[in-house]
Formats: structure tokens, C-alpha cells, sequence
């Protein structure tokens, strides 16, 4: 399904195998949340998709888990930025900005997408679910 769907968007993406089970669970382990069900759906085609020049649209799960880790325990960000346990980080922008989902109680409640901004600490939303920021990002419909 998602394979088709951005391809019905544009041919420029490149997909890689699916995630196994194994690296799925580590983002539940380590980051003590699951996978909103789109997002868990996409990595059991593909984990990761990438544009033609290797930049991913949406990380491999480890990137996932290494990238939200580093975040929510690198010390001197406690002191400049909010805290960002409340969030899973799952793509960027390229310049520092990140996308999420919004965690509440352990849990990820809605499918909408936020961006975080790295210059001035904001968080906005900016879709609704995960196929609208897939075309949004891909046809510039969102920009950060």
C-alpha cells in the first residue's frame, strides 16, 4: 500500500526491505512507546523511504531510535530546549528540523504530525495523518 501510494505521488523514492520484527520492537523497548499504526504499517513494507539523492523522507527505525534517544538524554539541550520525551522523531528536514508524533501517557493518541523547529524550539502542527505529510513533504506542500 505505501509503496503504491508514493509512487502514485512520485516515481523519485527508493524503498528498503521491511523492517523485521526485531528492529520494530526496539523502538517499543528503548523508547517506551509503539508505532502509531500507519507509521508500524509502512515499516512492514519498507524500512525507510529515500529520495534520489539517499535522503530519507522517513528514517530507518534504528535512526528512529538512535536520533529520539540522543534528544531526550544529550545534557546540554535540558538546558536550551523543552523536554522532548513527548515526541517520536521520525523524519527531517534536512536543516535541524525534525517531524513526530505527539506522545501523551506513553501512548501516541492521533495521527497528527508535528515539526519541531530548531532554532527557536517551536512545535507545529502540520498534518493530519501520515499519508497527507508523505504528499505534503513530497510536493511542497509543507515546508518547514
Amino acid at each position: 500500500m505505501w509503496k503504491h501510494y508514493i509512487r502514485s505521488i512520485s516515481d523519485e523514492y527508493t524503498f528498503r526491505p521491511p523492517a523485521t520484527n526485531r528492529e520494530i520492537s526496539q523502538i517499543r523497548e528503548k523508547l517506551n512507546v509503539a508505532l502509531p499504526k500507519k507509521l508500524l504499517e509502512l515499516f512492514s513494507e519498507t524500512n525507510g523511504i529515500f529520495d534520489s539523492f539517499d535522503y530519507p523522507l522517513i528514517w530507518l527505525t534504528s535512526r528512529i531510535v538512535e536520533d529520539n534517544l540522543f534528544f531526550r538524554n544529550f545534557a546540554d539541550y535540558k538546558d536550551i530546549y523543552m523536554p522532548f520525551d513527548h515526541f517520536l522523531f521520525f523524519a527531517g528536514d534536512g536543516s535541524g528540523d525534525l517531524f513526530c508524533y505527539r506522545i501523551l501517557n506513553g501512548s501516541i493518541l492521533t495521527e497528527d504530525i508535528y515539526v519541531w523547529n530548531h532554532e527557536d524550539d517551536s512545535r507545529t502542527w502540520v498534518a493530519s495523518s501520515l499519508e497527507k505529510f508523505v504528499e505534503g513533504w513530497i510536493t511542497g506542500e509543507i515546508t518547514t
